[in-house]
């Protein structure tokens, strides 16, 4: 697809997310929940329409569906070798790898102060619990990943740190050097790749990180909708964790396994959880074709949304709005950023309210106003968003 078609008015892509109304909205929560093409409609009538025509026999046709999404997320990683676990959400997935780890010999975990909280609020509650905790500064950026590696000892059963931080945008650089140190310490590292798949073209294998576990979804710059979550798997792990459902079993029940000794599954069986809704995974398998089908592959989105971002960009900065109302740090290149624009303000929520109310759908988090684009919305819609910003700040300041 050409990029320049995404551009002008109408949007190319806008007539497969007739739906969601993109060319009728100005939806820039592309950050935290895209718009879904028309064909996830289509996936969710087919898991109901199987449901109903094979009954209890409908399971084969779900696992189908969800191998579809494990290649689809595995392909997303560049990934050779590993295995996809598949959960509804990231958090899930992450307490089951925690109680896979030796944490009664290796009680420390390591991480920084600005990961998303599905690990904030779990490690804050194993802190209290009695495990060591390193909260190593997000900032500067430009020094985390040699901070994070010194952090690493002995006693450190795992890092989790995020490939693109979900607060400012900013783009993590250097984790092959942290999973070095992880590999010398005997520790294992967890990369949250939520913010940058889809968006951000992502090789781990060429990045170093070949042996490290990721984490992520595809709610945000994939375009799947809730329920379709991963966690990667290195090649050659093996995990028995305390968490565990009995779908962890299928593969082995056939197998005569040890008396008193719990089985686990391969690849990502070994994570796998229980009973669950297939749905998503049929939406998220038509999704996975409809991108292909369009050419949409990561190169070409991250060009299109540097493209949005520098409009976003420029718009704001000609508006020369009153920096203390909202603002733009310009000392970092977009070209570091992930999928949104990040504005500082200390009325950031004010500002989403009386943003919404003029048909601008974005977000904060804390002092942090948030414009995520997707690649259905044309240039003019994202200069008419920033300009009602600037109409909301001036009517604000007035």
């Amino acid at each position: 697809m050409d990029p320049a078609s995404l551009y002008g008015s109408p949007n190319a892509l806008a007539p497969d997310y007739s739906r969601f109304g993109v060319s009728q909205r100005l939806l820039l929560t592309g950050h935290s929940h895209q718009a879904w093409p028309d064909c996830g409609f289509d996936g969710q009538t087919k898991a109901w329409l199987d449901a109903a025509h094979y009954v209890d026999d409908k399971w084969e046709q779900a696992f189908a569906q969800a191998e579809r999404v494990r290649e689809g997320f595995a392909g997303l990683l560049g990934d050779a070798g590993g295995c996809i676990a598949l959960g509804a959400n990231t958090h899930e997935l992450l307490v089951r790898l925690l109680s896979a780890l030796p944490l009664t010999t290796c009680p420390r975990l390591v991480t920084t102060d600005g990961e998303f909280h599905s690990i904030r609020r779990q490690l804050d509650r194993l802190e209290e619990e009695g495990l060591t905790v390193v909260r190593v500064a997000e900032a500067p950026l430009e020094s985390l990943a040699a901070r994070l590696s010194r952090a690493v000892d002995d006693r450190t059963a795992l890092v989790l740190v995020s490939a693109v931080f979900f607060d400012t945008g900013r783009i993590a650089h250097g984790l092959a050097d942290v999973a070095a140190s992880c590999r010398r310490h005997g520790s294992r590292l967890l990369v949250d790749a939520y913010h940058a798949l889809n968006v951000v073209p992502v090789s781990l294998n060429d990045e170093g990180l070949g042996d490290a576990f990721v984490v992520g979804g595809g709610y945000k710059y994939c375009q799947l909708g809730e329920g379709n979550c991963f966690l990667r798997i290195p090649p050659d792990t093996e995990l028995r964790p305390v968490v565990t459902g009995w779908f962890s079993e299928f593969t082995v029940l056939a197998d005569r396994q040890p008396a008193g000794r719990v089985a686990y599954g391969q690849g990502g069986d070994q994570l796998a959880g229980a009973t669950y809704d297939p749905t998503s995974h049929y939406r998220a398998a038509l999704v996975f074709d409809f991108f292909r089908e369009r050419g949409l592959m990561p190169p070409l989105l991250r060009e299109v949304s540097q493209h949005q971002i520098g409009l976003l960009a420029s718009t704001f900065d000609a508006l020369d709005l009153d920096p203390a109302v909202v603002s733009r740090e310009r000392a970092c290149a977009l070209s570091e950023v992930g999928g949104f624009l990040a504005l500082r303000s200390p009325v950031a929520a004010d500002l989403v309210r009386s943003l919404r109310a003029r048909g601008v759908w974005t977000d904060a988090r804390g002092e942090v106003l948030r414009f995520g684009p997707a690649p259905y919305l044309s240039d003019r819609q994202l200069r008419d968003a920033m300009g009602l910003l600037g109409e909301v700040v001036r009517e604000y300041v007035a």
